[in-house]
């Protein structure tokens, strides 16, 4: 396991704490879980940024009954702190997951309550429609999210990453829609997520319908990941370092593009220009605008800029 220590080098903008080199390099693991979370480690590297880690490294970051709830919680938490402004995931250990854990599982699915067949069925809709949130509300949350990816990511694993803004991912990395293996067709993400994040129907359908293993280089040259590093260190580095740049920006204006890119994903041209425009009719009345423009025509980073907290 990489060193958990993220060291005090780092640089200070009018209040706005920012990633260096040197701090980053040691950021990789938070050490250890964090209450009242059983399954997620959760720190703060910078006063602005969240490390979110996948923490059941004995457990290959298998998904367990607990991970489900947590996550919902985590970001609920997230999306509520006006100190954040960007968040990092990642995974203890080895890999960053091996998706559902199906020991653990394997009951609430495969033996649900109900008296009859419909109530029986009512159940499981109920059980899928509350797993299908664990990664929805990684999407709903208004921080940038970056998911880092080394080893392994399996099942859930695609679920969870095709919900999130930014994938990196290690050169040891690889990916894996694994349902159709266990008999059964992804419920939580995939098969409504991936085919917008890679904008191949005919790759979609062959990693989803052979479980078929995609490498790191195949994986960049197709969209899934925006870049590929030599290892996990490397790749944590950066990933902090990108969610400083997103903390130094105005949260505003950072929030509002997400919110609005995830619209304009969902919906048409037209519709996204008429969201963003509605959208734009409150948020151009910011402060923050008047700071950038200022800023700019200064020649002086937005790193110098003193934001108000959203």
């Amino acid at each position: 396991m990489l060193s958990v220590v993220v060291r005090s080098a780092v640089t200070k903008y009018r209040g706005l704490w920012l990633p260096t080199q040197a701090a980053v390099r040691a950021m990789s693991s938070s050490g250890g879980l964090t209450a009242p979370y059983t399954t997620l480690a959760v720190s703060r590297p910078t006063e602005s940024i969240m490390h979110v880690e996948l923490h059941r490294p004995d457990k290959r970051n298998a998904m367990n009954q607990a991970f489900w709830s947590e996550m919902v919680e985590c970001f609920n938490s997230i999306a509520e702190d006006p100190d954040c402004r960007a968040v990092v995931v990642s995974g203890a250990g080895k890999l960053f997951t091996a998706g559902i854990d199906l020991m653990d599982m394997a009951g609430n699915i495969l033996q649900p309550g109900g008296e009859d067949t419909a109530r029986m069925s009512w159940n499981i809709r109920k059980t899928i429609t509350k797993y299908q949130e664990t990664f929805s509300v990684i999407e709903k949350c208004p921080k940038p999210v970056i998911v880092a990816v080394h080893g392994a990511c399996i099942g859930g694993g695609i679920d969870m990453i095709t919900a999130c803004d930014i994938r990196l991912c290690t050169q040891d990395a690889w990916f894996q829609v694994k349902e159709i293996d266990i008999g059964l067709a992804a419920d939580v993400g995939t098969l409504q997520r991936l085919p917008k994040v890679i904008g191949s129907s005919s790759l979609v359908n062959e990693l989803a319908l052979t479980a078929r293993k995609m490498y790191a280089d195949e994986a960049k040259s197709c969209g899934l990941v925006s870049r590929v590093f030599a290892d996990k260190e490397a790749m944590m580095a950066a990933a902090l370092e990108m969610a400083g740049e997103m903390a130094a920006r105005s949260p505003v204006a950072v929030q509002g593009t997400k919110i609005n890119l995830v619209y304009a994903r969902d919906h048409s041209v037209a519709d996204g220009l008429k969201y963003v425009a509605t959208w734009n009719m409150s948020m151009l009345q910011t402060e923050d605008v008047i700071k950038s423009a200022q800023a700019s025509m200064e020649k002086k980073s937005p790193k110098t800029i003193e934001f108000s907290k959203l």
